[in-house]
């Protein structure tokens, strides 16, 4: 009986056991289970947090850009409503059509998209899509007006003229608060006009330059001056080359003015008349030539000007020759002993065809008669027959003429002369 019940009581005891170790085990489970849990749970709230913090700083950055946009919206109200700013960046409107015109747009886009606080906003007006002009602000994304533009009253602080070629009428420059400003490739009051830079070239100046004024309406080119600087011309140099120069220091020029506009504006001195020169458009009869009275200076002086665009031209037995391929002034040992404007030989150890002036003689490589030819072509297939003849229409074939008079004035001057 006692042995049972001892039996039963390590059985008993055996039992509890068993079930107190389960019950740890269970509650060590749990506990590690509630510490994973928590841990989850911290890592979830600090997720949250983290999630809620980048909503914060986000919702903070939308705040800052839309408080931005709402102070710059604001400025250009007040600017709008009050009156134009008195300090860059400016809003610009662009008046061009030609290269040389590129180079001060091209200027002032630059100057916008770096930033610099210069030029807020450009948009450009011209003639036709075909233009220089035209084609860069496409280019470049630049909003372009055809002329006349409309909606300009309280868009645009100052204007911008280069090389434009149409007067601006004054109700459109008194929507500009700081008026239009114009770059012209001269030292005014020399040179005002459309082709200042043709006639330098021309007059054989020494010295030019670039000026900024204001443009007034009626009359172009006598606005008040605000900005201007000297150039020296190189020798030799042609209409193209100082177009190329002055362009560039033209857009640098303004670029310095819009810098400090107003006190430009405050400083700006009249145009005088005196030294006032005037510069037409270039046109075909400039490039006629007239022996007679033309000096070889002279006659480089208009090649260099206007030969590239509109050939020097003469008269040959009655016919048009153009002249192209200026070589400048050369030695001729002519045979006759007192050669007259006009006379002609080929210089064949360099290629030339050389033709007497006043003073001497000037040389051309190339002629257009019905097709180019070379300076020993036209020599060998026209010109080399006549100078063996004796007779006076021979003679008249030997030379070129000057329109005034044509062939009847040779004659009268060739026996003249003999």
């Amino acid at each position: 009986m006692r042995a049972n019940l001892s039996m039963w009581t390590n059985g008993k005891s055996t039992g509890v056991f068993l079930k107190t170790l389960t019950l740890l085990q269970h509650r060590s489970m749990w506990t590690e289970w509630r510490a994973r849990a928590g841990v989850r749970k911290f890592m979830s709230s600090s997720c949250r947090f983290m999630s809620s913090s980048c909503r914060f700083m986000s919702s903070s950055c939308r705040f800052m850009s839309s408080s931005c946009r709402f102070m710059s919206s604001s400025c250009r109200f007040m600017s709008s409503s009050w009156g134009p700013s008195s300090c860059p960046p400016w809003r610009l409107l662009f008046f061009g059509t030609d290269q040389f015109a590129v180079e001060s747009l091209k200027v002032l886009s630059s100057s916008r998209n770096s930033g610099e606080g210069l030029v807020e906003t450009l948009e450009v007006v011209t003639f036709s899509p075909d233009v220089p002009v035209s084609r860069f602000a496409q280019q470049n994304c630049l909003t372009l007006h055809h002329w006349p533009p409309d909606h300009v009253e309280g868009e645009f602080d100052v204007g911008v003229v280069v090389s434009f070629g149409c007067l601006l009428p004054e109700r459109l420059i008194n929507k500009f608060p700081y008026g239009i400003l114009n770059v012209h490739p001269s030292l005014l009051p020399r040179w005002r006009g459309p082709a200042p830079i043709f006639h330098t070239i021309l007059n054989g100046d020494e010295v030019t330059g670039v000026t900024v004024i204001q443009i007034l309406p009626s009359r172009f080119d006598t606005g008040p001056i605000l900005n201007q600087e000297r150039h020296h011309i190189p020798q030799c140099c042609t209409a193209d080359e100082l177009g190329a120069a002055l362009a560039t220091k033209g857009a640098h020029l303004l670029i310095d003015t819009l810098r400090t506009l107003p006190e430009k504006i405050a400083s700006k001195r009249e145009q005088g008349q005196m030294g006032a020169t005037f510069a037409p458009k270039i046109n075909p009869p400039m490039s006629w030539l007239v022996w007679e009275e033309q000096t070889c200076e002279d006659v480089a002086r208009l090649y260099r000007a206007i030969g590239t665009r509109i050939p020097l031209k003469t008269l040959w037995m009655g016919r048009t020759i153009k002249l192209l391929d200026f070589v400048g002034k050369c030695c001729v040992s002519d045979q006759r002993k007192t050669p007259i404007p006009g006379s002609v030989c080929f210089v064949k150890e360099s290629g030339t065809l050389a033709i007497c002036c006043k003073d001497g003689w000037v040389g051309f490589r190339t002629v257009l008669l019905k097709r180019r030819l070379t300076a020993a072509d036209f020599y060998n297939g026209y010109l080399h027959h006549t100078f063996k003849k004796n007779t006076p229409d021979g003679a008249a074939e030997g030379y070129f003429v000057s329109t005034t008079g044509g062939t009847k004035n040779l004659q009268k001057r060739e026996n003249t002369t003999l």
